[in-house]
């Protein structure tokens, strides 16, 4: 399979561009434990073209996450093209277009999800920026605005003809957010569709090697974005790619591996953006990490509470002590 001259394996897993997560070091990690492409959170080509601090640090990319992509959302013509020039300019693999994101401050603008309103303008948008660029360019979206405007397949097939090397779907309407079971049909009616020629990825509810399994044989799809279900659980590429061999699943990683894991999430954390964010964000993601596993609420908690790098390092030294207690009780 091939995304531009990009060569996969076959059904390759990709990891979803999700905003306040998949940063550089979320996408190292990912990348380790077998995500074969990764996405930058999704960037504003107006920040971008006014210089914007925030948007121009999610610029950063590493050469151990190659192949990677960058993605981009807006709904101006003109400041969409500036922006693919200043993209270009860091080397990514491909360039990703974001017609899906539901949040309203993005949808409000005709971004996101919004262009889903206006398909033409979709569609015009598009073409120009494949014009605009030598790199592939690849779009995510959903079915459609709600349940009585979903024309994903023609839209899926407008998009090829104006040159997108790659779509990925997640199988909900904007009206619906993330409620609800993501419609795996509808995708699988784009890959049907003898006109596609390109691969289609699936997204949406892709939280288990089974589920991972059936999107391939049961839908028919060419791989799998995975999003939510990576988070706290960079290790859910590597479980599917030993399912799909093997025919069983990978053993959870035992506390001591998500201890040092975390740890190394927070390292890269401080060193990319800074101490005080990176203490800040990296918290949503503890919860994540640890679920699931018995008395870890007062290490939890004493991990969130931690202002200070020097705080952190000690809670988890901390739970590095009692993890071989905390992991009798998961026996």
């Amino acid at each position: 399979m091939k995304i531009g001259k990009i060569e996969f394996d076959d059904f390759p897993l990709l990891l979803a561009p999700m905003e306040d997560v998949s940063d550089p070091p979320f996408r190292a990690l990912c990348k380790e434990n077998g995500a074969d492409i990764v996405y930058t959170e999704f960037i504003s080509s107006e920040g971008l073209i006014r210089d914007a601090a925030q948007s121009v640090q999610k610029l950063d990319i590493y050469q151990k996450e190659r192949p990677v992509g960058i993605q981009i959302f807006g709904s101006n013509l003109e400041s969409m093209l500036k922006s693919i020039e200043i993209v270009e300019k860091t080397k990514p693999d491909l360039i990703d277009i974001n017609y899906g994101c539901p949040v309203k401050k993005v949808v409000c603008k005709g971004a996101g999800a919004g262009i889903l309103k206006d398909i033409p303008l979709m569609v015009k948008l598009t073409k120009e920026m494949v014009k605009k660029t030598k790199l592939p360019v690849t779009v995510k979206t959903r079915l459609g605005w709600d349940e009585k405007s979903i024309k994903i397949v023609e839209v899926a097939e407008r998009l090829q003809d104006v040159g997108i090397a790659a779509i990925s779907i997640h199988g909900r309407t904007r009206s619906q957010m993330y409620k609800g079971c993501a419609d795996w049909t509808l995708i699988s009616e784009v890959k049907n569709n003898p006109r596609m020629k390109i691969p289609i990825f699936g997204n949406g509810d892709v939280d288990s090697p089974e589920a991972a399994l059936d999107m391939k044989n049961k839908f028919g799809l060419d791989g799998a974005m995975i999003g939510r279900a990576s988070i706290g659980n960079p290790w859910i590429f590597n479980q599917i790619k030993h399912y799909f061999k093997f025919g069983e699943k990978l053993e959870e990683p035992k506390i001591i591996d998500k201890i040092d894991l975390v740890q190394r999430h927070f390292e890269m954390s401080v060193k990319w953006k800074g101490p005080k964010l990176a203490i800040y964000e990296t918290r949503k993601h503890y919860g994540r990490y640890f679920r699931g596993i018995e008395n870890i609420k007062k290490f939890k908690l004493k991990l969130i509470s931690s202002n200070s790098v020097e705080e952190v390092i000690t809670s988890l030294q901390d739970l590095r002590k009692n993890c071989s207690e905390l992991q009798l009780a998961q026996i």
